[in-house]
């Protein structure tokens, strides 16, 4: 299993929202066919096919814990999972 596959696992179990760090959740979403621009503080992520947006800000070297719930949800509304189960 790869770091995306494992992150990915870490993010879908939802039980540690608080420990993922910033740099790999842009990684993963990057690798998951998402596109990002950078306005101020803000890392905004936008794919074809998907109506959300998702916007990041870190604290320090972290993700907020509210918006890796984001993320999780966007990526089991839109089955971005491929065949990792929790």
């Amino acid at each position: 299993m790869g770091k995306h596959e494992k992150l990915l696992l870490k993010i879908l179990s939802g039980t540690s929202d608080a420990s993922i760090q910033f740099e790999d959740l842009c990684n993963l979403l990057k690798h998951l066919g998402f596109e990002m621009r950078i306005k101020g503080s803000h890392h905004i992520f936008r794919k074809e096919g998907v109506i959300e947006k998702i916007n990041l800000q870190h604290e320090g070297n972290m993700v907020k814990p509210y918006q890796v719930k984001q993320v999780r949800n966007v990526i089991v509304k839109y089955k971005l999972g491929g065949n990792i189960d929790v």
